[in-house]
C-alpha cells in the first residue's frame, strides 16, 4: 500500500466531501483531519460516540466539518447518512470505511463466543459492505469520481490462535475488496472509482495511524 501523500499534495482534496466511520478517534479521527488539511471542503464523521464525535467535528471546523451519529451496520442508517451528506455538501467523492470492533482479545477457537462473534461480524463485515453498496450506488448515481477506502488488517493476511473472530471479519474485508462486484464492478465506468485496503498493523501513534492505504484516494483525483 502507497503511504500517506507528502506535504507536495497539500489540498489535494481540495473542493472533496468525504465521509470517515468509526471517526470519532483512533484512526478515523487521524484520516478526517488528514483530509481536512487537505482541502476537504466537507467531511461526515459517522459513529456512535456522539460526545467525543462532536468534539472531534469541532475541533476540525463546524464550516466543513459535522457529526452524523450512524451504525454502520443498519442499512438504513447508513443510507440516510449518505443522503444527508449529499444534501448537506452537494456530494459525496470519499467513503473511508473504517469503524470496527476488536471484541474478547484471547477467543480462542476452541472457546468461541458467538454473541461477540456475531457483534464483531455484524460491524467489522456487515458494516464494511453496507457502507460500500450505499456510498458506491450514490456516486455511481452522482456520477462521481471519487474513492472507496475500508480499514483491513494485517489479522486478515494471516492466522492466530487468539481474536478468532476478529480475524475472521478482516479476512472478510479482504475478499470485500477482492470481490471483482466491489473493486471493478460497482461503477458502470471502470474508471469512474478506486477501492482499495487499508491494512494497518497495532497503530501506536494516532498520528501515524493514517500512513497506508491513501495513496488510491489521492490518485482518484488527479
Amino acid at each position: 500500500m502507497a503511504d500517506a501523500p507528502s506535504i507536495s499534495l497539500k489540498k489535494k482534496l481540495e473542493g472533496k466531501v468525504a465521509i470517515v466511520t468509526g471517526g470519532a478517534s483512533g484512526i478515523g479521527e487521524a484520516t478526517a483531519r488528514l483530509f481536512a488539511e487537505h482541502g476537504a471542503r466537507g467531511v461526515v464523521i459517522a459513529d456512535i460516540q456522539p460526545e467525543k464525535g462532536k468534539s472531534v467535528a469541532e475541533s476540525i471546523g463546524s464550516h466543513r466539518c459535522s457529526y452524523f451519529q450512524c451504525d454502520v451496520a443498519d442499512e438504513e442508517q447508513v443510507k440516510a447518512m449518505v443522503e444527508w451528506t449529499v444534501k448537506t455538501y452537494g456530494g459525496l467523492d470519499i467513503m473511508y470505511s473504517n469503524a470496527g470492533i476488536t471484541g474478547s482479545f484471547f477467543q480462542t477457537l476452541l472457546e468461541l463466543d458467538f454473541s461477540e462473534y456475531d457483534a464483531v461480524m455484524r460491524v467489522n463485515a456487515r458494516g464494511m459492505a453496507v457502507c460500500v453498496k450505499q456510498a458506491g450506488r450514490k456516486m455511481v448515481e452522482l456520477g462521481t469520481r471519487g474513492a472507496i477506502v475500508c480499514t483491513a488488517s494485517v489479522a486478515g493476511e494471516v492466522g492466530g490462535i487468539i481474536q478468532t473472530d476478529y480475524t475472521m471479519s478482516k479476512h472478510a474485508v479482504v475478499g470485500l475488496g477482492a470481490s471483482g462486484e466491489t473493486a471493478a464492478g460497482i461503477a458502470r465506468d471502470k474508471d469512474q472509482l478506486r477501492f482499495a485496503l487499508g491494512g494497518p498493523d497495532a497503530v501506536r501513534r494516532k498520528s501515524g495511524a493514517h500512513r497506508r492505504g491513501f495513496g488510491e484516494v489521492f490518485r482518484a483525483f488527479d
